[in-house]
């Protein structure tokens, strides 16, 4: 007869150990929202290859069931992404807005192969894209935000919806039903209990949404082409604030209450990119500038919280902090470090080879920045004040890149248009 047996001393020690080392693994393994942990655009633990092409380092190559230019989300063993078809796809004819139907898919990290699929039709009527500006970019380019329990979608007048991991849909929140030229594009970001995102497009406005049942917290408006998405920045106090690109100004809102706090003007464009923070200071790019502010003010900060200005800037990438310095690639592709203290320009370089616009905002890993083109190729750098190109790569198959890079682990998730590809050793 077998006795069952309490766990004592070593064993016990033993067993927590490895629970613990297995949490630890899988949440720094985790790539949950845009721009990874806490929108940084930073893998602390991560270290992906330098090199890779379609015949060294490409664990896995899938065709997706439609485009887009969201990025890929992890959670564990499962990748997340969302595309589109039936309408407005590159290169494919055919179709009216009365098909476009937007995908959710999950698969496994491993092999790539598809878990689950959920299709959604659009809500009509949406934005045609003839002569308009969002057939640049497509009906897929929020990217999902996840947690341990949920995956969040953000579609636009369609809604925000709430998956389980296994796929079954959990609720539906409308955050308004307008359109305009641009299209939505803005992603969800997890605050507390709640989910936020910028339906400036939809309603004019941020909304908050309960994580667990979609009942909506709070809504705030009063602002104005606005197409970035949210950034939480620590503010003096312990406070956080949210940080939002809006016409020529960078907004800060309280993301308890929903209440406007803080605007700083000072762009020379409107503010299209994700800002990042360090220390209570957002740094925000437009087209030709970069700002560098401080939070925790009230009304018009311009005069008093906004720190310094460059003459570097880009419209759509957001830039990464790393170790004391912003990194970012122009429009045009020149890699810029700009000193985070004083603004002052580090280096501004020129990437030579061909590739097409930078789109994609950059990651760090291992020390290394990964920047990647629109067509497909990327940039490895040394991640140090010093310009200093470690490889180039270049997958070649004719696709259109928008979407930034995802790290999990030794692992480096890309997708265009038409593929997602995972890129290790």
């Amino acid at each position: 007869m077998s006795r069952s047996r309490s766990l004592r001393g070593p064993d016990l020690v033993l067993v927590v150990a490895l629970a613990l080392w297995g949490r630890v693994a899988a949440v720094g393994g985790d790539w949950p929202g845009f721009r990874g942990p806490g929108g940084r655009g930073v893998s602390a633990e991560g270290k992906p290859p330098v090199e890779w092409g379609a015949q060294k380092n490409l664990l896995w190559k899938v065709a997706l069931p439609g485009a887009g230019a969201s990025s890929p989300v992890v959670m564990g063993e499962r990748v997340f992404v969302t595309c589109y078809s039936g309408y407005g796809v590159r290169h494919v004819r055919g179709g009216t807005l009365n098909d476009l139907k937007r995908h959710v898919l999950c698969l496994g990290l491993s092999d790539g192969k598809t878990l689950w699929q959920k299709d959604i039709a659009a809500a009509q009527p949406e934005q045609s894209c003839q002569g308009a500006r969002v057939g640049g970019h497509g009906y897929a380019s929020s990217t999902p935000a996840a947690d341990a329990d949920r995956l969040y979608v953000f579609l636009g007048k369609s809604g925000v919806f709430a998956f389980s991991h296994e796929g079954r849909q959990l609720w539906r929140a409308d955050v308004g039903s307008s359109i305009q030229s641009w299209g939505s594009a803005t992603s969800p970001v997890l605050y507390k209990d709640m989910v936020i995102v910028n339906a400036y497009s939809e309603s004019g406005a941020l909304v908050a949404l309960n994580r667990e049942t979609g009942k909506e917290a709070w809504r705030v408006g009063g602002f104005k082409e606005s197409w970035s998405t949210p950034f939480r920045v620590d503010a003096p106090g312990g406070k956080t604030e949210l940080v939002l690109g809006a016409d020529w100004r960078m907004l800060g809102f309280d993301p308890d209450k929903g209440q406007a706090l803080w605007s700083c003007r000072g762009a020379p464009s409107y503010m299209c990119s994700t800002a990042v923070g360090h220390e209570g200071i957002a740094y925000a790019l437009c087209r030709d500038q970069t700002l560098a502010i401080r939070a925790g003010g009230r009304d018009d900060i311009t005069k008093s919280h906004l720190a310094w200005k460059a003459p570097k800037g880009a419209t759509v990438p957001s830039p990464v902090y790393h170790e004391g310095h912003l990194y970012f690639p122009t429009d045009r592709g020149a890699a810029v470090c700009l000193n985070a203290k004083t603004g002052e320009v580090v280096y501004a370089a020129e990437l030579k080879s061909p590739g097409g616009e930078m789109y994609p905002s950059p990651v760090v890993a291992g020390g290394r920045l990964y920047y990647l083109s629109q067509g497909g190729r990327a940039y490895i750098l040394a991640a140090k004040p010093i310009f200093e190109l470690l490889a180039q790569n270049d997958l070649g198959d004719g696709s259109l890149f928008n979407a930034s890079p995802a790290v999990s682990g030794a692992k480096l998730l890309l997708r265009s248009d038409k593929f997602l590809y995972c890129v290790g050793k």
